[in-house]
């Protein structure tokens, strides 16, 4: 058996799908240790893998891109934490290596730093992604403000012209910080951000078509697996066994990014539908909420456990999130606020799975026609879910991996 280090940012959202992934691994009898948040540390062991938090430094470089007001700002600001945070992991990963002697390496796509520490290191590692990839590919729009792809020359065309205007902001924030990492570690130096993330010798997604959209081989390095989800444990609580109407499950993200709004607007758009409303705050549930009979708010409740009753998810379009619903057939509406969020929001669309209303527009009764619309679109969510179980999962991740790292 075979040992793995994996590498996390601090962020819930990357944590979850990548442990259901390493999870597998374990399963086959792999010993696998994670470093991650000091917060995701217990969900990790009680996975059943070892674990160790990230040097604290890392942690306290805060994610602020919450504060902005545009969503480019937004991006801006998250590259440059991204940028900041990089040469702290060098050093992290370094020490992981030493503490675990690992014979290979899973590093998550958005640790720069630990990717150059990985390549540098000469073990066999690969990148995880949890979001659509950011490497382009023939047909598919420039990432980050949701655009929906246009077939033929026209569509080149316009993404050919977009690309300098879209793609220039991300190679200003990352690029001087990644390179001059990569030249302290006498690696080779990249030209485009496209070069630096297919400087990974394999790149698991954890998505897969017809809700991504077709990408190109890659040289037979990229492979789409679909979400990899994992399992909540315990039973469902009391009070959700209790409810008898179809639910309507309302995620935020469990970072903040000042979404709470949409949790209020769809409570008060569904107060006389004959549904019940389960809203999740993780950052809180806020002080001025006044709940209907048809409602119940919480920081947390199994997601898994709420969809087996649902009729619509109604997010604010994290992949986790997103996929978790469209995995058992449920139908979205989704409300980007910011980050991958977007992109998100417009594969919804495209695919026909959900519905897409852009925060600035959230009103309850532009919320709640968006709602009705979506619950129309279950066929759309189900062909969605077959796709996904087509991609294989974790169990296809897996394979891979012990394919490619250990022949077999």
């Amino acid at each position: 058996m075979a040992t793995f280090l994996a590498y996390t940012s601090p962020a819930l959202g990357n944590l979850l799908p990548m442990s259901a992934l390493l999870a597998e691994l374990a399963r086959r009898g792999h010993r696998v240790e994670v470093r991650t948040a000091a917060s995701g540390v217990p969900v990790v062991r009680r996975a059943g893998m070892a674990a160790a938090p990230v040097d604290a430094r890392i942690e306290a470089v805060e994610m602020t891109d919450w504060t902005q007001s545009s969503g480019r700002a937004a991006l801006r600001v998250a590259l440059e934490v991204f940028g900041r945070r990089a040469p702290l992991e060098v050093d992290d990963l370094r020490a992981a290596i030493g503490d675990t002697d690992p014979d290979a390496l899973v590093i998550d796509c958005n640790c720069w730093g630990a990717a150059a520490a990985a390549e540098a290191s000469g073990l066999p590692w690969l990148t995880f992604w949890p979001y659509f990839p950011l490497p382009r590919s023939p047909g598919i729009p420039p990432f980050g403000p949701g655009l929906r792809p246009w077939p033929g020359w026209p569509g080149r065309l316009r993404d050919r012209l977009l690309d300098p205007v879209v793609g220039r902001p991300v190679s200003k924030a990352m690029l001087p910080a990644v390179r001059a990492l990569r030249s302290a570690l006498s690696l080779p130096a990249v030209g485009t951000t496209d070069d630096l993330f297919r400087r990974a010798p394999l790149a698991l997604v954890a998505s897969a078509p017809p809700f991504d959209y077709p990408r190109s081989d890659d040289g037979g390095r990229l492979y789409m697996i679909g979400p990899c989800e994992l399992n909540d444990p315990g039973p469902p609580p009391g009070w959700l066994r209790a409810i008898e109407r179809p639910v309507v499950l309302v995620t935020t993200s469990s970072e903040r990014q000042g979404d709470s709004a949409l949790g209020l607007a769809a409570i008060e758009a569904m107060a006389d539908e004959p549904v019940h409303v389960v809203a999740t705050f993780p950052c809180g549930v806020p002080d001025s909420l006044t709940l209907p009979a048809n409602a119940t708010a919480v920081e947390f409740v199994s997601h898994a456990a709420v969809l087996e009753h649902a009729v619509c998810a109604v997010t604010h379009g994290g992949m986790g999130a997103t996929q978790k619903a469209l995995a058992r057939g449920v139908p979205v509406c989704v409300v980007p606020f910011g980050r991958d969020q977007f992109e998100v929001a417009r594969h919804v669309e495209v695919a026909r799975c959900g519905t897409r209303l852009p925060a600035r527009r959230l009103a309850p009764s532009r919320l709640r026609a968006s709602i009705v619309r979506a619950r129309s679109l279950t066929s759309g969510a189900r062909r969605v879910a077959n796709g996904f179980r087509a991609a294989g999962g974790v169990c296809r991740g897996a394979d891979i991996i012990e394919s490619r790292f250990l022949g077999r």
